[in-house]
């Protein structure tokens, strides 16, 4: 089946439902989405979104917090332009419903929380549901907007791309530029994407493709995101030739929820925000012994000390303590971890939370320029799934909402700059998706035994601390692994367990490749071959090139 819209966005989070309603003033938008439309990252997302909205707060903190945080390798233009131009789109969700927790003093316009990094308080939240309040409000906006429609359970599976058209006298613009400033090489036409429903794989064309599809915390074993987390978008991109960058800086969330009943519930960074304590077994505080900021230091600082006082000492996991703050203000600020945690029988107010560092954000993706576009033509990456030079080395915390509106801003501006000559655009005829030598895989432990070796291997060897030796170790394991996971997909009809289980097997190979290259420690890249930062020869991003 073929079918055409001028705005094909992969991915219901908060990038992908900013940039549909503004696009929905120029033409239709498509929005395709892996399950339901609220099986998302940002609807996880407890602690909040950073923006300088106080008077006793400045662009200029706020700015240099976050270039301290990426550790040499944010890029001072995109830095100064999401600070600088955040407040305005956090007022825009407060706009369109988005009901941020008020301030209860005089002269005070919101309840502003403050997370480790920060020297002031500037997160805008909604207690501990931020994403989930978000989420909501733009799922709302979307509903009634007549120029959006949301395709629930349609996976993506790679991009259309007019080299490959039947209609060869299709290229890239040589007027237009990508990211590096040459010539784009090609043109995005859309997707192939494989509804879940009726097991086909459509054939979608648009003027405009965005990839939105979050993150790649599904490749490890341990994580805090959501199972759509496959890196989908970076290993879609890659694959039609666009360049990636620092996939090697995966930012481990210090505190995840210990418990055999839940796997991936976060215990926000909020909660040291507001006076919690990590401590070990016996009750004592320990950051202090790694790092002068304490409980309040960035979270690679964190996840590395708490990873080695669990070497240490042997035990499973650390505790977050927090019961010193009164019962009431915890249960108010902080009730969904509150009545979560009371669920599995762990009382907040009394008694501290065992956590472990979890796999949480990917400070790498799909480089894109100041207005999200990327290598190819008429494609561009928001979110989590793009590279845009803000998080550096590591990101900090709550500039990934503020990240993902002001880019879908930007994308959203350049289309309308661009939509007089996107209209004269004509969609070329395009191969229809062939199975016809495909047959059903008939044994699902064929996808489960991979999809659980390449989750295992990630977490042993491209964990929090890397060597050397594990790195060429799991580079040389991949390998089969990926010819393996290759042969499935050419051999078996397309499930989607199976192209799920293709880019996380891609993904981490990209990752074990940039790990390699990086000859230094760095924000989150800790190798104990070589634990110093190395400035003169590794200040700079790592660089994965075309195919």
């Amino acid at each position: 089946m073929e079918e055409q819209t001028d705005f094909l966005i992969i991915g219901s989070g908060i990038s992908g439902l900013s940039f549909a309603l503004k696009a929905a003033r120029l033409g239709r938008v498509t929005l395709v989405t892996k399950k339901k439309r609220l099986d998302t990252a940002t609807n996880l997302a407890q602690g909040g979104i950073a923006a300088v909205l106080s008077p006793e707060d400045s662009f200029a903190a706020h700015i240099a917090d976050t270039l301290t945080a990426g550790a040499g390798l944010c890029h001072q233009e995109v830095v100064e332009m999401v600070v600088e131009t955040g407040p305005t789109r956090v007022r825009e969700l407060m706009a369109m419903g988005v009901a941020f927790q008020q301030g209860s003093k005089p002269g005070e316009e919101l309840d502003l929380g403050r997370e480790g990094g920060h020297s002031a308080r500037r997160i805008a939240h909604t207690m501990d549901r931020t994403g989930s309040s978000i989420e909501e409000s733009l799922l709302q906006q979307a509903a009634a907007e007549p120029n959006i429609t949301i395709l629930e359970n349609h996976l993506a599976v790679d991009l259309l791309l007019a080299s490959k058209a039947e209609n060869k006298g299709v290229s890239g613009s040589k007027s237009a530029a990508d990211p590096s400033g040459a010539p784009f090489f090609d043109r995005c036409l859309g997707a192939y994407v494989l509804n879940r429903q009726s097991g086909k794989v459509e054939t979608w064309q648009a003027r405009v493709t965005v990839l939105c599809t979050g993150g790649t915390g599904k490749v490890y074993l341990y994580t805090t995101n959501p199972d759509i987390a496959t890196g989908d978008g970076i290993a879609m991109a890659y694959r039609a030739g666009a360049r990636v960058a620092n996939l090697e800086f995966v930012q481990f969330h210090p505190t995840c929820l210990y418990h055999p009943r839940v796997k991936n519930f976060l215990i926000s960074e909020a909660v040291r925000g507001e006076g919690g304590r990590l401590v070990d077994g016996r009750g004592r505080p320990f950051m202090g012994k790694y790092d002068p900021r304490g409980d309040l230091a960035t979270r690679d600082a964190v996840a590395r000390a708490i990873d080695l006082e669990m070497k240490t000492s042997g035990e499973d996991c650390v505790f977050l303590d927090i019961s010193h703050q009164p019962a009431d203000f915890l249960k108010t600020r902080f009730p969904t971890i509150y009545q979560t945690c009371l669920n599995l029988g762990i009382d907040i107010t009394r008694e501290p939370i065992p956590v472990v560092p979890a796999a949480h954000y990917m400070c790498g993706g799909v480089i894109t320029d100041l207005m999200g576009r990327t290598d190819l033509e008429n494609l561009y990456a928001l979110g989590e799934t793009a590279c845009t030079g803000l998080h550096g080395a590591n990101r900090l915390a709550s500039n990934s909402l503020l990240e993902a509106v002001v880019f879908a801003h930007q994308a959203a501006r350049q289309c309308q700059a661009d939509w007089p000559q996107l209209t004269t655009q004509t969609f070329p005829a395009i191969r229809p998706w062939r199975a016809d030598r495909a047959r059903p895989i008939e044994e699902a432990v064929l996808i489960s035994h991979n999809w659980d070796q390449i989750r295992r291997l990630m977490w042993n060897y491209v964990g929090i601390v890397r060597s050397e030796k594990r790195l060429h170790l799991i580079r040389e394991q991949l390998g089969p692994i990926l010819a393996e996971v290759e042969s499935h997909y050419q051999d078996y009809l397309l499930t989607p367990d199976l192209v799920e289980l293709r880019n996380i097997a891609l993904v981490a190979q990209l990752i074990v490749r940039c790990a390699i290259s990086r000859k230094e420690s760095r924000g989150l890249h800790y190798i104990s071959d070589y634990p110093r930062p190395d400035d003169q020869q590794w200040k700079k991003d790592t660089i994965i090139g075309r195919n």
